[in-house]
């Protein structure tokens, strides 16, 4: 079955750095586009991210531009969201998906 697992978040100060990684199995990953999303509580879920199956195509919203940057390795099946100066304002739960599936989400905590 399709799974997508989300790592590497957590507690950071402000101006530090995070890179999220989201391991695919069960589908064909190299042919699919693949977006980070993220979340907070009374929030609606926030796309970030989209990268393009072979990886030459990113959008990156514009509230974190200059700062995210997304990757992927199609050999590994995974997705990257590298996550340089961060601020208190990206505080949020982090999702991958892709093909209409999503991961369980990884916390980032950016705090003094």
């Amino acid at each position: 079955q399709v799974q997508l697992v989300e790592s590497g978040g957590g507690l950071v100060q402000p101006g530090e750095s995070l890179r999220l990684s989201c391991a695919a199995s069960g589908f064909a990953f190299s042919r699919y586009s693949m977006r980070w999303y993220r979340q907070t509580a009374g929030k609606e879920r926030e796309l970030v991210a989209t990268i393009s199956s072979a990886g030459d195509t990113t959008t990156i919203v514009n509230s974190v531009k200059g700062r995210f940057v997304i990757s992927r390795d199609n050999a590994k099946n995974t997705v990257y969201l590298q996550m340089n100066s961060l601020k208190p304002e990206d505080t949020a739960v982090y999702y991958c998906s892709g093909l209409a599936y999503w991961g369980q989400g990884t916390q980032v905590t950016v705090s003094s």
